[in-house]
Parts: C-alpha cells; sequence; structure tokens
C-alpha cells in the first residue's frame, strides 16, 4: 500500500528552488512543507484548499502559500479522465523563510520584503492584471542562471511586497500546528467531500470517513477548521457554482443549484448570499463587469 506523506520534502540546493510541472494533473492530496511556494498557474482549472479555506483557480492565477500551511490545487474531475486532453502546466518557487533567505531578510534595505514574508502565513492570490506583470519575472528566474536568479528572486520578492491588491485566503484563526496524522485524516476528509458534495452526505457518513463518532468528529473538525462541517460542505458546493459561473458554464442559475448538491433554488441563493456576499446574480453581473 502506498503511503501518502502529508508533510513534503522539498529538495532545494540552493538559496531557493524553480521547479515547473507539466503534469495530467496537481498532486492530488492535502500537504504542507517547510517553504514558502509561489505558484504560477500557466494552465489548469480547479479549487485551490489552503488552511481552512478554498478559492477557485483557472489558467494565469499566481498563489504564495505560507510554510507549513496545508494546500491542495485540486483539479477538476474532466482532468482524471484517463483520455482526457487536459494538462497542467506550473512555475513554481520555493524558498524557506529561516534559511538562507533570513540572512537576506535581515539587511535593513529587505525591510519591506521581510513584511511581506510574515504576511504570506495567511496565504495570498495575486489580481489578474498583477499576475500578469509577476509572470513576467517568473519567466526572469526562469531562464537566468547563478547570480542573475538570485538577483532576479530578490527583484519579485520587492515588486509582490510593493503591491496594494492581494487577496488573502486563509483566516487567521486557523489552527496551522497539525499533526502528520492529523493532516493525513483531513485530507481523507476533504477527498470525500470534494469527491461527493452533489450527493447527500451524513454526519455519519463523513464521521466514518475520519474513524470518528459523530459528535468526536463534529469537534475535531470545529478544532481544526474553526467551522462546521455543514459551513465547510457549502462552501465547497458554492465554490463549484462560482466555478461555473465564472466559466460562463451554466444554462440557468436553477441547475446550478441542483447540479452543486443543492434541494431547492432558495437554499442555494441563502446560502450563496451568505457566504459570497451577493446573490448569484449579482455575482455574475459583477465579475463579467469587471472581466
Amino acid at each position: 500500500m502506498k503511503v501518502i506523506v502529508f508533510t513534503i520534502p522539498v529538495g532545494v540546493g540552493n538559496s531557493f528552488h524553480l521547479q515547473e510541472d507539466r503534469l495530467p494533473y496537481f498532486y492530488p492530496h492535502l500537504h504542507r512543507h517547510n517553504e514558502i511556494q509561489i505558484t504560477w498557474v500557466i494552465n489548469g482549472e480547479g479549487t485551490l484548499i489552503i488552511g481552512n479555506t478554498m478559492t477557485p483557480f483557472t489558467s494565469g492565477d499566481l498563489f504564495v502559500i505560507g510554510a507549513n500551511q496545508p494546500h491542495w490545487f485540486k483539479n477538476d474531475p474532466n482532468y482524471f479522465i484517463p483520455t482526457s486532453p487536459r494538462k497542467i502546466h506550473s512555475v513554481n518557487i520555493f524558498f524557506n523563510p529561516t534559511g538562507f533567505v533570513s540572512h537576506l531578510l535581515s539587511l535593513p534595505e529587505m525591510l519591506s520584503i521581510k513584511k511581506f514574508v510574515g504576511q504570506t502565513e495567511l496565504g495570498l492570490q495575486a489580481s489578474k492584471r498583477d499576475s500578469e506583470k509577476l509572470a513576467e519575472h517568473f519567466l526572469k528566474i526562469k531562464n537566468s542562471t547563478a547570480g542573475f536568479r538570485l538577483a532576479y528572486f530578490i527583484e519579485l520578492l520587492q515588486i509582490m511586497a510593493n503591491l496594494k491588491k492581494w487577496k488573502y485566503l486563509s483566516a487567521a484563526s486557523f489552527e496551522r500546528a497539525i499533526t502528520d496524522s492529523e493532516g493525513l485524516r483531513m485530507n481523507d476528509i476533504y477527498r470525500y467531500t470534494m469527491d461527493h458534495f452533489t450527493d447527500v452526505i451524513t454526519l455519519e457518513q463523513i464521521a466514518s470517513v475520519a474513524h470518528l463518532t459523530p459528535q468526536s468528529f463534529c469537534r475535531y473538525f470545529k478544532k481544526h477548521t474553526t467551522k462546521t462541517y455543514v459551513n465547510f460542505l457549502n462552501e465547497v458546493r458554492i465554490n463549484e457554482a462560482c466555478k461555473r459561473f465564472i466559466e460562463n458554464n451554466f444554462d440557468n442559475i436553477g441547475n446550478i443549484a441542483y447540479q452543486c448538491g443543492f434541494n431547492n433554488v432558495v437554499s442555494f441563493n441563502r446560502v450563496f448570499k451568505s457566504i459570497m456576499g451577493k446573490t448569484p446574480k449579482e455575482f455574475i453581473e459583477i465579475y463579467h463587469k469587471e472581466n
């Protein structure tokens, strides 16, 4: 039986590690590592689970994931069809904030970068416009070597530190200090939910996935995510609805409600507004107006 590791070691032989991935799909498990991760998604769509929250991702997006922050780039189901032509393409930068970079951050000229590195604990997403600018600097790093690569890396950090429109992804109250065994259990819970959110998931079903009683599961999940499982399940469903609205992949709002696991449109509209702060119709109008 294959053992899934929750804390993934990243081989860093230099001040930072650059990794380019061209694969059928992203690593399909919740995991973490000691390094801060900057990911430019050149091609790929799905849901990023990070900390105790989630957000859709699509081609062109750029994210900063904090050190030891549990995360999972969950591709859409059609990426896992054996005959699917879909592939992911990403460029990732990993660096340990307590490693060599910590010596750089101690310099007075690096004060703004040091503050930015501290902000990565919650996870960050760049705006579409800023992502395009940062992608150019990714290419400069990728196509350079030795001292020039390090210089361009510092330049990238400085530009990121100067940006004003970062979107914070995870809640400050999220408990980051979880053991590897707890991380594996959360991976099982998340995977089952992401695979079955269109169905009725009873408390007994999801508790059995975690090998807990329903009462113990409720306490366990609330402790590690600061939210109830029902709230998390609703967020998964609303996140899927948002992806379809963004992709313009729907006939009408009612069909989306049923396809995302809701029994009726009234309930869908109520939950959507409580999570997104606006109705589905308002969300669609605002998104397409801004993009």
